[in-house]
């Protein structure tokens, strides 16, 4: 049910400044990129037109992914749909130069677990794009994002808008290397404050030898 009106509900948004805070996170995928929890495909057209080699998403909604191969064709790079969630990522270690995540660690059963995947996955030295709405730093308007979770999951998807998803981060495998605060445009007070930015792998550190 989701999958029908996901594009409409962000309408308004997207034309208002959240699709060009999209394309200004994307500019920084390089390489062989993977996509999480993708959609129904609204950052396939904004990827950079050169740098980006291949594009694997993973989408384990079937709404979802019926919506987002209509979207391949306007990708810069091959695009490879996967049916998987964020959790359990099939792939190898060190299989990516650039993992994205936009509006997705909200939705997921624990953001704790997905992160640990994004660092399994990733390079050495590989980034983590993300575009996250999370909890807001007004008191008041915190205790609304509370009040209000319990239902705005059940009709948004699994949708949590009181999660501390920087805090998860810094808290991940995964070094944050830069960050920016901001609001989603003409989006419900309780989703608007949000996060953007680029985390790392850090490279593999070698055990000094004991002989």
């Amino acid at each position: 049910m989701l999958a029908i009106f996901y594009d409409r509900v962000l309408q308004a948004s997207e034309r208002a400044g959240l699709r060009e805070d999209r394309r200004a996170l994307l500019a920084h995928a390089r390489g062989e990129v993977l996509e999480i929890g993708a959609g129904t495909g609204l950052n396939l057209a904004l990827y950079p037109r050169t740098g980006v080699e291949r594009i694997v998403v993973s989408e384990p909604d079937r709404h979802m992914a019926r919506r987002l191969r209509g979207r391949v064709g306007g990708a810069p790079a091959p695009v490879e749909i996967v049916g998987a969630g964020g959790e359990d990522l099939p792939f190898g270690d060190a299989s990516f130069d650039t993992v994205v995540a936009t509006l997705l660690l909200c939705s997921v059963a624990d953001p704790a677990i997905v992160l640990a995947e994004v660092a399994r996955v990733l390079r050495p030295g590989g980034r983590f794009l993300f575009l996250e709405h999370v909890r807001a730093h007004d008191a008041g308007l915190a205790r609304w994002q509370d009040r209000l979770t319990p239902l705005w999951k059940v009709v948004a998807g699994n949708c949590h808008p009181n999660r501390s998803t920087l805090a998860t981060l810094r808290a991940s495998p995964l070094v944050v290397i830069d960050v920016t605060e901001g609001r989603i445009p003409k989006a419900a007070p309780i989703v608007r404050p949000r996060i953007a930015g680029m985390a790392e792998r850090p490279p593999t550190v070698e055990q000094p030898s004991t002989i």
